[in-house]
């Protein structure tokens, strides 16, 4: 656990410096541009409020249709790390000298047992997700704050209105439950 002494994220000198950046941009926050942006993910940072002083909010957004697709997928490494127990071993494992063709062979099986899993999973909607807003104040810069909208992409727009609700305390999120079916069966 970061203490927020140490943490560059509570830094007067740190927030000033990003407070000039977000102001240079022309938005109310800044991206970081380590990490890829897509339509349904962004990854950026906003000054606000933590017990009535300034911090660094350190932010990934998504759409809730991302969101379920991840927890699809994690529910699917699960059940195949139980179903594959010698899977894990051999793909982190692996040796020059071991046989390859045979983890090949293990690796398109699970694959296919994932794909399997993922189809039961959305037909059953046995995966729901909702709109949230998690916060770790644990985190080594700043506040982390893990943020899941029902949209259909993350657009500079949403971000902008997501930072003033969250600033002006006036959030509200949507408490339904969802759940998605794979861009490939929406088409098909």
């Amino acid at each position: 656990m970061s203490s927020k002494k140490n943490n560059k994220g509570f830094d007067p000198n740190t927030i000033k410096e990003y407070s000039s950046r977000i102001e240079a941009s022309g938005k109310k926050f800044v991206l970081d541009h380590d990490d890829e942006r897509t339509d349904e993910y962004a990854h950026f940072y906003f000054v606000g409020l933590y017990e009535d002083k300034e911090v660094i909010y350190d932010t990934a957004i998504y759409t809730l249709r991302l969101h379920h697709e991840s927890e699809l997928y994690e529910e699917a490494e699960q059940r195949a790390a139980k179903q594959f127990p010698q899977y894990k071993k051999l793909s982190y494992d692996q040796s020059d000298k071991g046989n390859s063709e045979n983890s090949d062979e293990l690796e398109e099986e699970v694959g296919l047992f994932m794909a399997e899993v993922i189809l039961e999973l959305e037909e059953e909607e046995t995966i729901k997700v909702k709109e949230h807003v998690d916060q770790d104040l644990s985190a080594d810069f700043g506040i982390s704050l893990d943020v899941g909208l029902n949209r259909d992409k993350i657009s500079d727009t949403v971000i902008s209105k997501f930072v003033l609700d969250f600033n002006s305390d006036t959030i509200s999120l949507d408490d339904t439950l969802y759940s998605f079916l794979s861009q490939d069966q929406e088409t098909d």
